[in-house]
């Protein structure tokens, strides 16, 4: 590998790390086209970098995230159980349906919380969280850009767990990573705030690509120049991405997180994703 190639892998992981960081998206969905398409990298190989920037991006946001609070660990990991085990029964479901039809579908749940999103912002009551202290799981951070503590609870927890599981179904067949679900099911299902749903988010995508990496390890399509160079340039944005999420206020960060997940929708109808 030459030192601008080098150069332009680290570029593109910073890139993808300012993003993932901000959305709590792992940034999967920008950087594997980048490495197959413009790098040449072959989609296995691109794949396995992806999985392993994913822990980076993880990792250094949840250093960030979990000891400012904004972070729900419970939360986090009651759906993720549910997003394992979808992505588990994605198997079943794959002998089923046809590719175009599961494509479709996942388009459409994508619309759909695009939609519900938008409705919050649309709201007269859009920076109000609900707290209840009697909930089953609840909230509180302190938002720098809003200058005040948040405190919310989790709403229609069995709901938002049930759609966790038909994420991890979908976007274990179709290569999504979790976030770009988890996120707006988590703020228009459940009612928690923007910003901890990302950063809560970012706490979960670590520990599904964990296991992943070692299976891409195992079969040996990890490349390590292009894994390394990638990481570094992820660590870099990610901690941009950090910094500009919670100086941003949550409205910005849900407009930008529905004009990314319309697109994704689009490019799953048209057969590019």
């Amino acid at each position: 590998m030459s030192p601008l190639l080098f150069l332009l892998v680290v570029l593109s992981g910073t890139i993808t790390g300012t993003l993932g960081a901000l959305l709590g998206i792992g940034g999967g969905i920008f950087l594997i086209p980048v490495l197959v398409m413009g790098f040449g990298l072959p989609m296995h190989e691109a794949v396995a970098t992806s999985v392993v920037t994913i822990i980076a991006t993880s990792s250094a946001t949840a250093s960030v995230y979990v000891d400012k609070g904004i972070s729900n660990i419970r939360l986090g990991m009651t759906l993720e159980v549910m997003t394992t085990v979808g992505a588990v029964l994605g198997g079943i479901t794959a002998n089923h349906l046809p590719g175009d039809i599961l494509r479709s579908l996942f388009a459409f749940f994508l619309l759909f919380m695009a939609g519900l999103m938008w409705r919050r912002t649309r709201a007269r009551n859009v920076g109000a969280v609900q707290y209840d202290p009697a909930a089953r799981i609840s909230g509180a951070f302190y938002d720098a850009a809003e200058k005040q503590e948040v405190r919310y609870s989790v709403r229609r927890l069995p709901t938002s767990m049930m759609a966790s599981l038909l994420a991890g179904n979908l976007s274990g067949l179709l290569g999504i990573g979790g976030g770009l679900v988890k996120v707006p099911v988590m703020h228009a299902v459940s009612g928690v705030p923007m910003k901890a749903a990302t950063a809560t988010s970012n706490f979960m995508i670590g520990v599904t690509a964990v296991a992943s990496a070692f299976i891409y390890f195992s079969y040996g399509h990890l490349n390590p120049l292009y894994t390394a160079a990638a990481v570094l340039g992820v660590l870099s944005g990610t901690r941009f991405g950090t910094m500009l999420g919670m100086r941003l206020h949550s409205r910005t960060i849900v407009m930008v997180f529905i004009v990314l997940i319309i697109i994704v929708a689009v490019r799953m109808v048209a057969g590019e994703v």
